[in-house]
């Protein structure tokens, strides 16, 4: 594997960090995820605006996006996946050790690996923590991701693929990497972004392409729902056919089945939308 880091390719066991990177020790750093396939990043310019926004969030200097896009190239180019996952990490950089920022300037890694396809439904969970909406991060894509770890090994233990959270008072949120849409009385529903959620790029694309509407819902939206599925830059759109140990679905239902299909053709058309 070959990793970008800071303005040049290097092999794998070269692309090495300071232990006292701000990234690191405090999780100061934002990071974007993108689908890759047969070499080319999807959706590479919402990712970079959403990146930016991350880093302004957290008071980093905007990241320079023009070596942004270099170092994607530069990995897509010597990974040349058929389906994989594309990261670019922006971090604080090397720091004291505290939550003070050092002077050193920025970190910037892109790495890339092959990843397989999501299988068109899978199985989630509840869990009983919760998305702060008045977080001083809220809606950043940040690398303080402790939560999201423990929230989806939970998952894992019940034989789900995704955890989804509720935020502070209750209302649905999203999971730990991915947003949520539901189908009531036919209507297609997803969570606002003042719920806490993160502004997901393939979210934003299936509001779009598909009408959904940003509805503030409670958590239990999901069990009247007729149907539910997850959105996010390796699932696409994915039908959740058993929550919280419930089959609730067989198949993708016909809404699902519906934004599958938009989802896939308009992405085809268009690898920058």
């Amino acid at each position: 594997m070959r990793i970008w880091l800071d303005g040049s390719l290097r092999d794998l066991d070269d692309a090495t960090v300071s232990v006292l990177d701000h990234g690191l020790t405090v999780g100061d750093g934002v990071f974007e995820t993108l689908k890759a396939e047969r070499g080319r990043a999807f959706a590479l310019t919402r990712h970079l605006e959403r990146l930016t926004r991350s880093a302004r969030g957290l008071g980093l200097p905007d990241p320079d996006l023009d070596e942004v896009r270099r170092a994607c190239a530069a990995v897509l180019d010597a990974e040349p996946v058929e389906h994989g996952r594309l990261r670019i990490t922006y971090t604080g950089g090397l720091a004291p050790l505290g939550s003070d920022r050092g002077d050193a300037g920025t970190t910037l890694i892109a790495a890339v690996a092959a990843s397989p396809r999501r299988p068109d439904t899978t199985a989630v969970i509840t869990v009983p923590f919760v998305r702060n909406e008045r977080s001083a991060v809220a809606g950043l894509k940040t690398t303080s991701y402790a939560e999201n770890v423990v929230a989806l090994a939970a998952a894992h233990r019940a034989g789900a693929s995704e955890a989804l959270l509720a935020n502070t008072v209750g209302r649905l949120c999203e999971g730990t990497g991915s947003n949520v849409f539901v189908v009531l009385d036919g209507e297609l529903h997803t969570p606002p972004l003042d719920s806490g959620c993160l502004p997901g790029i393939t979210r934003a694309l299936v509001v779009d392409w598909a009408g959904a509407k940003e509805t503030d819902l409670p958590l239990e939206a999901l069990e009247q729902a007729e149907e539910v599925f997850l959105t996010s830059s390796l699932r696409d759109a994915q039908a959740v056919v058993r929550l919280d140990g419930r089959d609730i679905a067989t198949e993708p239902g016909p809404v699902t089945a519906e934004v599958m299909r938009i989802f896939e053709l308009k992405a085809g058309d268009d690898i920058d939308p």
